[in-house]
């Protein structure tokens, strides 16, 4: 074991109190109050860094290496969701109805270790190792916009990089794509207007609900036949509300839906073939409607050289046996806004095992992790940070 290893294991318990400290007190998007205040203690614990307040609940902490290099940024999400836990582990949340439940309480104990480890030894650093704990990525635009667009984080940043637990692959994995990575997670929400009536005599009324399932339906047409079958498009109607009681058409049904594409010409395109199918369904059976379309985060497309290089880094540091080429996937993430302003990639560590009962999706109220994926985390961004602050050629 290297004197690196040795030094991360010896993290173990403190990664560990993290993380549950965290868990235990949730909070969602642009509410990270105590949470950024406990990040901000905990750093200004470790010597040689930089402690500064971004925004009201981000956090950034500022190493300056001993060797010339580049500037790179770190990166790890600090918000909750607003999900009732249903875990009865000691450390579950104390915040009646929030939740960590898609692991940002172990991306910050991550990097915090991260932090620590830096922070003991600068003179191992090249350049400069900046370190954002980033609020509300969880809510549009996202906390990563905010930080990107009013604030100089990214002023002379040269590489950017971060992680996300994954509870799909076995703890210890490290997963590395190029390219496309994870899709751009747009939304929409749709009133059907109809005519009330009584449930006896439909043909009185326009039935917003048949309405509304003819809509849903047709949507899927989108997909399967104006879309080419290499191209990657998601139409999910996730929301469908009308009605009071058994024997009422109700006048109007408000639907709500996500559309997920990594294509830039494609998420262009969508919002006109979604809304030429509402229209002629509407129109078809008399009813109208009201459709807001909304553009959330950018596709996450990764450099490929630092896709390359993080590959690298897990073969070093994780070994073969625990690298996987990662696939695309149609979640979305606001780190996108990062690759907006400098070259750089993300990536994933498996966080789920049997064992610990982490097998549970991400955004479940049974979400936890197997903690030894902290360890595994702190290994990969402690030896992107030293790597990638170097002067080795892109």
């Amino acid at each position: 074991m290297t004197a690196t290893q040795d030094r991360i294991s010896s993290l173990r318990e403190q990664l560990v109190a993290w993380r549950r400290h965290l868990h235990m007190n949730p909070e969602v998007g642009f509410h990270e109050h105590q949470t950024a205040a406990f990040i901000e203690a905990e750093l200004k614990k470790m010597p040689g860094l930089t402690v500064t307040r971004p925004t009201a609940t981000s956090v950034l902490a500022t190493l300056k290496g001993g060797k010339p290099g580049r500037t790179v940024l770190l990166r790890a999400d600090i918000d909750a969701l607003p999900i009732h836990e249903e875990n009865t582990f000691e450390f579950a949340s104390k915040n009646e109805g929030v939740m960590h439940a898609c692991g940002h309480d172990g991306h910050t104990a991550i990097l915090l270790g991260t932090a620590k480890l830096l922070s003991e030894h600068p003179q191992d650093v090249p350049g400069e190792v900046r370190m954002i704990f980033q609020h509300a990525e969880e809510i549009g635009p996202g906390g990563a916009e905010e930080l990107v667009m009013e604030t100089d984080l990214m002023d002379g940043v040269d590489v950017v990089t971060g992680l996300h637990l994954n509870s799909q692959l076995p703890a210890g994995m490290v997963a590395v794509k190029p390219g496309a990575f994870m899709a751009a997670p747009d939304m929409l929400e749709l009133t059907i207007k109809g005519r009330g009536g009584h449930g006896a005599h439909p043909e009185e009324a326009v039935d917003p609900i048949a309405v509304g399932a003819q809509v849903v339906t047709n949507l899927q047409h989108v997909v399967s036949r104006h879309v080419g079958a290499q191209d990657a498009l998601v139409i999910s109607i996730t929301y469908f509300r009308s009605g009071t009681t058994h024997n009422v058409i109700p006048d109007t049904a408000q639907l709500m839906g996500t559309v997920r594409t990594f294509d830039p010409a494609l998420r262009e395109q969508a919002p006109k073939l979604i809304e030429r199918v509402v229209k002629g369904v509407c129109e078809a059976h008399g009813a109208t409607y009201d459709l807001r379309y909304e553009f959330g985060y950018r596709p996450l497309i990764n450099t490929d050289w630092v896709a390359a290089q993080l590959k690298d880094i897990a073969l070093e540091t994780v070994g073969a046996e625990h690298f996987q080429d990662a696939k695309p996937t149609m979640g979305g993430e606001d780190f996108s806004a990062y690759l907006e302003k400098a070259p750089g990639a993300y990536f994933n560590v498996g966080s789920g095992s049997d064992d610990a009962d982490s097998r549970w999706p991400h955004h479940h109220p049974r979400f936890t992790l197997d903690e030894t994926s902290l360890e595994t985390g702190v290994r990969m961004l402690h030896a992107a940070a030293l790597k990638l602050t170097g002067p080795q050629g892109t």
